[in-house]
């Protein structure tokens, strides 16, 4: 089933399981648009599958002849034709015959990795209610990379197996699989499946002083052994005058095993400097330029009056062109 990710954003172009329906494969079927298969259309196997692609707003907008405006609108629009058309497909099913629904789309109540919940309003989104009809007996679901069941404990289950692999830092502690369903009508046994996937290691070090700072990063990394065949990202917080110790060429060298290393350097930048409000009301731009120079840490006493010294020049050359005007 065609998802997102198989798409390409210019519109009319091939998605990238095309070439399956090109070569016609013995049992395989592409789905790339909304339909209810019966068993006629599955090499006779006594299955309903109710299969809903993924269907981007784009596409939708075309069909509808409508215009992009940024309101949320098309997405209640999409969301509430699907509706009427799934609801539709389940008044067609055969009650002899168990029915699975697939969808490549996101569910209300469904989690995100990072624990952020699937909220109505912000992209297309499928009503629980809807998945959760008692008329189904198994919901395959795709798009969420979290595996979870958005209904435990009853019937139908309603499945993101998530993905097979953690494709970024977001998952690093997400467990990967798949599932197998034995479905029958009114009844559906689940089995997960894990696998061990390409490990995802994330570190943060924090750096306060030049005191062993590429030891500290060493240690954050751990052993060079245990960072084989993974993922590795270094996050690195520091003052920016520590920029020039941090050998990035080592730290590599050290992850030489690593799938991918990544370094984010993230230098903390001293907080601006804020004038006492009193007694500045009077004061002369120079004056004031004094009193901001006194309170930055980062501007010596010397440094402190050459600029005074330039900026003295500055508006004078400013009152003289003025003068001329």
């Amino acid at each position: 089933m065609v998802g997102n990710h198989d798409l390409s954003p210019a519109a009319g172009r091939a998605h990238t399981l095309q070439e399956y329906e090109t070569l016609a494969v013995p049992y395989i079927q592409v789905i790339s648009r909304p339909g209810l298969l019966t068993p006629d259309q599955l090499w006779g196997l006594p299955l309903q599958l109710l299969a809903v692609p993924w269907v981007s707003r784009s596409a939708l907008l075309a069909a509808l002849g409508w215009q992009a405006d940024g309101s949320g609108d098309i997405y209640q629009e999409m969301e509430a034709r699907l509706t009427v058309l799934v609801q539709d497909w389940l008044a067609q099913l055969d009650p002899t015959l168990p029915a699975v629904l697939t969808a490549h789309a996101s569910v209300q109540g469904a989690v995100y990795g990072g624990e952020r919940t699937v909220m109505l309003g912000g992209d297309l989104v499928l009503p629980g209610s809807l998945v959760r009809d008692p008329r189904l007996d198994y919901v395959a679901l795709g798009h969420i990379h979290k595996a979870q069941n958005l209904n435990p404990d009853a019937h139908p289950p309603v499945i993101y197996p998530g993905s097979i692999e953690r494709v970024d830092f977001g998952e690093a502690a997400d467990e990967k699989g798949f599932v197998l369903a034995t479905v029958s009508r009114g009844r559906t046994v689940v089995e997960r499946r894990v696998l061990p996937g390409r490990p995802f290691i994330d570190r943060t070090v924090e750096l306060k002083t030049s005191s062993q700072v590429m030891a500290l990063c060493l240690a954050a990394l751990g052993p060079a052994a245990g960072l084989s065949g993974a993922m590795v990202r270094l996050v690195v917080n520091y003052p920016r005058d520590l920029e020039a110790q941090i050998d990035e060429a080592a730290l590599r060298r050290h992850c030489e095993g690593a799938l991918d290393f990544h370094l984010v350097r993230r230098p903390q930048v001293a907080a601006s400097a804020r004038m006492p409000g009193d007694h500045l009301m009077g004061l002369s731009p120079l004056e004031l330029l004094a009193r901001y120079w006194q309170n930055d840490r980062e501007v010596t006493p010397a440094q402190a009056d050459e600029l005074l010294r330039l900026a003295a020049q500055i508006m004078a050359a400013g009152n003289g062109m003025e003068g001329e005007a």
